[in-house]
Parts: structure tokens; C-alpha cells; sequence
């Protein structure tokens, strides 16, 4: 049983008796208390989807959830559905695409070490690996020399996404993006 402190997000705990997994996590510490801090988690429930925020305190035991991960990979776009290809034995689930609209720019066919999040045997969500590759298809042109300096401008992705990028990166380079907090990494 982990104390609330040790929950990171995208993690899968049991919250008043539903499996939720945890999209955002906020720590802050009120002045006058003995060193306490207090942990604003925002969650959602697997099944139904509901949205909820929660405060816990850093002592406070929680549970972790029953989900079990398969290895999968992105196959295609059914309407509002994405489909996604077990690694192991082909079994395709299909997850609606408001249940993962903040992991779906960063989804493309080239996408690979994704983790298709089951409960009850159930697809409720995806989990996305570290960093992904995507292709600049938008940016301003690059400019010569500016390797030295640590500015930034705007590049759109392949799959829509926005992200600040330096300035010697032009439209057509691949880069990896950190799927955490959505910045520019490296080159491909």
C-alpha cells in the first residue's frame, strides 16, 4: 500500500471503491502546518469515466487498482473509435476516443511501446511510453547559426500537437517529444 506521496500520475489506484487512474497531481504545503504537505489529485474513474478531484494527505495509505497492461500497437481510426492490436495474440480493442483525447496526439502508426490498460477485461486506456517520434509538418524556417541560442518558436506535429521547439529545427524533421510534459526532447 502506497502512501499518497509516492502516487506518480497515469497510475491506477482504488478510490472509494472504484479503479481510477490518476491524471494530475498537485502538491502544495500550507504554511503553519508541522510539514505536511497536501497532495490534490485529480482522477478518473475507469469504468464510467466520471472526473473527480480528491486532496489526500502525504501520509494517507492508498491502494493501487487491479489493471493489468497488455503491449499493443495503434491500428486504425473506426469513427470515434481507436483500435489498437495486442502485441501477443491480435486481440483488438476498440477505445473511445474521448476516454484517451489527451494521448491522442501523440498516436501516430509509428508510435511504438504502448500499454492498453484493462480492467475486468475491459480496454478503459492507454499508456504512453516516455517519448514518442513525430514529423514537424509546420514551423518557421529554420535559421542559420542558431544552434547557440536556447530560443524557441512554435512547430506543428503530424498528429496536431503544439509544441516549442528551437529554432534550427525546420518542417519536415522528425523530433521526440517527452509525452509527460509535452516539450521538445531531441531530434529523431
Amino acid at each position: 500500500m502506497p502512501k499518497a506521496s509516492e502516487i506518480k500520475k497515469n497510475q491506477s489506484i482504488i478510490f472509494q471503491g472504484k479503479s481510477c487512474i490518476v491524471r494530475d497531481i498537485e502538491r502544495s504545503v500550507p504554511q503553519g502546518r508541522a510539514g505536511g504537505s497536501i497532495y490534490r489529485m485529480r482522477m478518473y474513474d475507469l469504468v464510467s469515466g466520471a472526473k473527480f478531484d480528491e486532496s489526500f494527505k502525504d501520509s494517507d495509505m492508498l491502494d493501487f487498482a487491479d489493471v493489468a497492461k497488455r503491449a499493443a500497437t495503434f491500428s486504425y481510426i473506426d469513427g470515434e473509435e481507436y483500435v489498437f492490436m495486442d502485441k501477443e495474440d491480435y486481440t483488438p480493442y476498440h477505445l473511445n476516443k474521448e476516454n484517451i483525447a489527451d494521448e491522442v496526439l501523440f498516436i501516430n502508426e509509428d508510435t511504438d511501446g504502448i500499454l492498453v490498460m484493462l480492467v475486468d477485461e475491459a480496454p478503459v486506456s492507454i499508456e504512453l511510453p516516455m517519448s514518442v517520434e513525430l514529423e514537424v509538418v509546420e514551423t518557421d524556417p529554420s535559421i542559420k547559426g542558431a544552434s547557440a541560442t536556447s530560443r524557441t518558436k512554435p512547430a506543428t506535429l503530424s498528429t496536431g500537437l503544439i509544441v516549442q521547439v528551437p529554432e534550427y529545427i525546420s518542417t519536415g524533421e522528425r523530433i521526440k517529444v517527452n509525452t509527460e510534459d509535452r516539450k521538445f526532447q531531441s531530434r529523431a
